[in-house]
């Protein structure tokens, strides 16, 4: 398989956009030509910098307004064409893009367009050149794949063929199943992009929002299936209008770039075995039955604090590490690990960014999958030198720099604590009805929302949830949801833009993305509120007035109400009858929190219309430990 993508996907100049995209492990690039232009050498250089770089130049682009014009402008696009053609020479590509004319100039006629299209194959055919005509979402009478294909139909050229954009057909709302029909050596070249689904202007909406295949609403798989049916076994390129993209880092948007390609042709090839992909095999998105283990990293003293809050909650000391000052706190079937090691990566994590999560082990059937696919998908993996007795366990890196463990039952893994654990006999602690743990929340920079929801949707059988706005008291907050059908995984991603939040606060304070919170699941919200009142825990405290209106939205009996309002649980209950309920702990060093919550009768939300009175409550709490004592 053949990879391309735009020059004008990624941020920066040119030679650095070459760099980026040869690192990221595509094939070839597209020349746009805002950036040929923009570039202070000429066409021959430009060439010369791609091939140093190992990268092809699939297509120059985009010429615009050819097809249907009268004379005297017919002619005058002949002659910018021929321009354009030795341009093409010197760049050393052999393809260019004309897309649909949008010119008021321009008159109708597939006929015509046909015309056009022949007599300029006839001379890009005597420089060795090709063309290949796209269909505009806005063109002026071209702005569907099927009229373009019968205009180069029609046109009956072997140096004049077909140009398909995902994005273009699907802001048209065509069937992409009518490409099937269309001969595979015919279709010149693809381009793909995803989006959003928003209803506005088409081309604002494909000037700006265009993401990568799999961060949108629109089915890129079942395009590209179309496309491979075909037998087209040309390039597969990326055309990214976006605005973020434009102002992130060039290297980190091509390696998503590239990622989100290759994801996307595996999933064609499992979509479809009969399809041919030329793509080495990797496997399948990986099933997650559960979150083994989250893992802080934190000094001697605050390791002490963190210990008596998990301790509030009903978690007990159940083993140290066989070398390492590691301890285990366990709660139902919660793992929590506290790692005060002075060298390692634990160590590296404390002191860039506080006490912090800084790993999450993940119970999976095949430890070592994950890892493959990573690696096939451009994740990096990690590994560190083995103390006595511990077992290699398989790790990648994920969101700001942590760690990701893989643990499965048939391997030796199975018995990783017993192994490298001291583990105490007959520990338990109060009974406070934790089970297991429900979600994670990782708060971010917003730019880097779409790269970990990419990383998250490729890497694992999972889904992203429509994307929602928090409110914050000082701004919104993006957030979005990766989970899988059975709820053994649930990650909450959330971007935050503005530091003045809560989120960006965080964010800020320490040093990075990072997890804010983890949400146990529990059997009993009563009971556990109930036995958290006696171990000392510190509840966030939630305004009567919130309690006030839960009653006027849901016509909840006073007796029930009462039970919420003095335990401080929050109350959420959807359309079908689902209710959920939501507890939380007051923040702990820079905003991190934990959660308890309580799904009832299939509730399958996390409480979005509470987080904006959960975030004041949480603001409030800031706000009385920013006031000196007197």
């Amino acid at each position: 398989m053949k990879t391309a993508i735009a020059t004008v996907s990624i941020s920066g100049d040119l030679r650095e956009k070459l760099t980026a995209i040869a690192a990221a492990g595509f094939d070839g690039i597209e020349i746009f030509e805002n950036d040929f232009l923009a570039f202070d050498g000429g066409p021959r250089e430009v060439g010369r910098l791609a091939r140093e770089h190992g990268l092809d130049i699939s297509l120059f682009q985009p010429f615009r307004d050819f097809e249907g014009l009268p004379e005297p402008e017919r002619s005058r696009a002949f002659a910018r064409a021929e321009r354009k053609f030795d341009v093409m020479e010197e760049l050393g590509t052999d393809l260019v893009l004309i897309c649909s004319n949008v010119s008021p100039a321009a008159l109708g006629g597939i006929d015509r367009a046909a015309a056009d299209l022949h007599e300029l194959g006839e001379r890009a055919a005597k420089r060795g050149l090709r063309i290949g005509y796209e269909a505009l979402a806005w063109g002026r009478h071209v702005h569907d794949h099927r009229d373009a294909w019968e205009i180069v139909r029609r046109a009956d050229h072997p140096n004049v063929g077909l140009i398909l954009d995902s994005f273009h057909s699907y802001a048209r709302k065509i069937d992409p199943e009518t490409i099937r029909s269309i001969p595979g050596d015919k279709i010149f070249f693809v381009q793909l992009a995803d989006a959003p689904l928003i209803d506005m202007d088409l081309l604002y909406w494909s000037r700006h929002f265009r993401n990568m295949p799999g961060q949108g609403d629109l089915d890129v798989t079942r395009f590209a299936r179309a496309i491979a049916a075909t037998g087209y076994n040309g390039v597969w390129s990326l055309e990214i209008f976006n605005d973020q993209f434009r102002g992130g880092s060039p290297g980190a948007i091509a390696v998503d770039g590239h990622r989100s390609l290759v994801a996307l042709m595996d999933a064609v090839r499992r979509a479809e075995p009969s399809i041919s992909v030329d793509l080495p095999p990797m496997p399948a998105p990986i099933a997650v039955e559960g979150v083994e283990f989250i893992e802080f990293a934190a000094n001697e003293s605050e390791a002490q604090n963190l210990a008596g809050l998990l301790g509030s909650m009903g978690f007990v000391h159940a083993g140290h590490h066989i070398a390492k000052e590691v301890d285990l706190y366990r709660a139902g079937d919660i793992n929590i690990v506290i790692n005060t090691e002075r060298e390692g990566f634990a160590h590296s994590a404390y002191l860039m960014h506080g006490t912090t999560v800084c790993d999450i082990g993940l119970r999976v059937e095949d430890a070592g999958a994950p890892v493959a696919r990573a690696r096939a998908l451009g994740a990096e993996p990690f590994e560190q030198p083995l103390g006595p007795g511990e077992l290699q366990i398989p790790a990648i890196r994920g969101v700001g720099g942590g760690l990701m463990h893989f643990i499965d039952g048939k391997t030796e893994l199975a018995r990783v604590w017993e192994t490298e654990f001291h583990i105490a006999p007959g520990t338990a602690g109060p009974d406070t009805g934790l089970s297991h743990i429900d979600h994670v929340g990782q708060t971010m920079n917003y730019e880097e929302l779409l790269s970990w929801l990419l990383f998250y949707t490729t890497l694992f059988e999972t889904r992203k949830t429509p994307m929602l706005d928090i409110v914050d008291p000082a701004g919104l907050v993006r957030s979005q949801v990766i989970e899988n059908d059975a709820g053994t995984i649930r990650f909450t991603l959330n971007a935050a833009d503005q530091r003045s939040t809560l989120a960006g606060r965080f964010v800020a304070e320490s040093f990075g993305s990072s997890v804010q919170h983890v949400a146990f699941a529990t059997t009993d919200i009563f009971k556990t509120a109930e036995a958290f009142g006696g171990t000392g825990f510190g509840f966030l405290e939630i305004s009567a007035n919130y309690f006030a209106d839960l009653q006027a939205r849901f016509g909840l009996d006073d007796a029930f109400l009462d039970r919420l309002k003095r335990n401080n649980i929050l109350y959420d209950r959807d359309e079908k009858g689902g209710e959920y309920f939501q507890l939380y702990s007051a923040l702990y060093g820079d905003g991190f929190f934990f959660e308890v919550v309580e799904r009832r009768n299939g509730y399958a939300g996390y409480g979005a219309p509470n987080a904006q009175f959960r975030i004041a409550a949480q603001k409030r709490e800031l706000r009385h430990k920013a006031v000196p004592a007197r």
